[in-house]
């Protein structure tokens, strides 16, 4: 039986200690997040709905990317036992340049919207973390402003074919001017997609105030003073702001973009030429065959076509079949550091995320977007060490299974 007594007030300190109070605000909420999940809540709460939706929704039904996520979900890892993993090397090479690690920041349009500082955030955190920062063609920083944040750390730059082509060529030789490495040839958005949560919450440059607006501002003061307090929104690109994003999207888009237009910006750019928002293996040989630097395995976030290719899914016949010939990277649902440890394994070289930053980004400024940093890179090396593996150049499929969800049925 148990000998019971009255405590000593010196045992009972010894045995509790009281955690000291963090009085900053900001740094209390980031550091509570353990998880990017953590942060996309934390942003819900802190940005209007129009906003916040802008980033977190995707194209009609959002199936896209409800099964980009579950892809990465559906997987089972094959750890080795009895390695030394005291260290482990997250160095990535990738389109003939370096990162400390296998991601980077990817293209993000009308960012200054989802909290003022914008692509400063991005490329001020990216480049702390010596990772590499991609800036959208309908971005809200210039090309100019961006390298002043990230002088000294890789740029790359992503462009769409515009109705007006010297548009793009303008933004090319700007990009190549400031000294972008990597040119991003974005080919899957010859239209905007229908992205219905914008539609329902006339989403709009400049925001349109409506009731619902207004009521939905009220607990969130902080936002509206930043966007009313700082710079007006400028954009890379468009001539004009006025209209929902989906029109102005149609509006600047050509569906008439073609292999000519590659060429052509080919023999502008100086630097590594990749292409973004390839969704099948037969576009992938083509342009290997055409002598790209690099391929992007990519649905646009869900935000184009809903029910397009999964990334993951596709990533390890592309592998396969080009892996040795370009340079692979994947976007797409990626939400944990295990993500990217599993798309390595499975054949790509790198990764890009969107929403992960934003939600980071939205969540606290440059100081969340170093959190949402801190969080992948950290389940990155617990991820690494706990499959045994030192180094990326370790992963191989061997340490992955896709688990089978959504099965293609055999036609009679």
């Amino acid at each position: 039986m148990v000998q019971r007594q009255f405590p000593r007030p010196s045992e009972i300190f010894e045995l509790m200690k009281f955690k000291k109070p963090e009085l900053d605000g900001k740094k209390r909420r980031l550091d509570g997040a353990l998880t990017i999940y953590d942060l996309q809540r934390i942003a819900k709460r802190r940005t209007p709905k129009a906003a916040f939706d802008y980033t977190d929704g995707s194209a009609e039904g959002e199936l896209s990317l409800t099964r980009a996520r579950q892809a990465f979900e559906d997987i089972e890892f094959h750890p080795s036992i009895l390695k030394d993993v005291s260290e482990v090397d997250t160095r990535a090479q990738i389109f003939g340049g370096e990162s400390a690690m296998p991601f980077g920041i990817a293209p993000t349009g009308f960012t200054r919207l989802m909290q003022t500082e914008g692509e400063t955030a991005g490329a001020g955190a990216a480049a702390a973390a010596g990772i590499p920062f991609t800036l959208s063609t309908l971005g809200t920083t210039s090309i100019e402003d961006v390298k002043a944040v990230n002088p000294n750390g890789r740029n790359w730059f992503q462009l769409y074919v515009m109705r007006e082509r010297e548009v793009s060529y303008g933004l090319v030789e700007r990009a190549a001017a400031a000294g972008f490495d990597t040119l991003m040839f974005t080919v899957d958005t010859p239209v905007a997609g229908a992205r219905l949560r914008d539609a329902r919450n006339g989403f709009s440059i400049p925001p349109q105030l409506s009731l619902g607006t207004i009521v939905n501002a009220i607990p969130r003061p902080w936002w509206w003073w930043d966007f009313l307090t700082t710079p007006k929104l400028e954009f890379a690109s468009l001539s004009t702001t006025g209209g929902t994003v989906g029109q102005l999207l149609d509006d600047a888009m050509d569906p008439s973009i073609s292999f000519e237009d590659l060429d052509v910006i080919r023999s502008m750019w100086p630097g590594k030429l990749v292409v973004k928002g390839v969704q099948n293996l037969e576009d992938s040989k083509k342009l290997v065959d055409l002598g790209v630097d690099g391929i992007i395995l990519s649905n646009h976030g869900g935000r184009q076509l809903d029910r397009a290719p999964i990334p993951f899914h596709l990533l390890p016949e592309v592998a396969r079949e080009v892996g040795h010939h370009t340079d692979i990277a994947i976007d797409t649902g990626i939400m944990n550091g295990a993500d990217i440890v599993a798309s390595i394994a499975m054949g790509a070289k790198f990764t890009l995320i969107g929403r992960a930053y934003l939600y980071g980004l939205m969540a606290g400024g440059r100081e969340g977007v170093d959190r949402t940093i801190e969080i992948l890179s950290d389940q990155i090396v617990r991820t690494m060490k706990l499959l045994e593996v030192k180094s990326l150049e370790e992963l191989t499929p061997e340490h992955v299974t896709q688990l089978q969800r959504l099965v293609p049925r055999t036609p009679r």
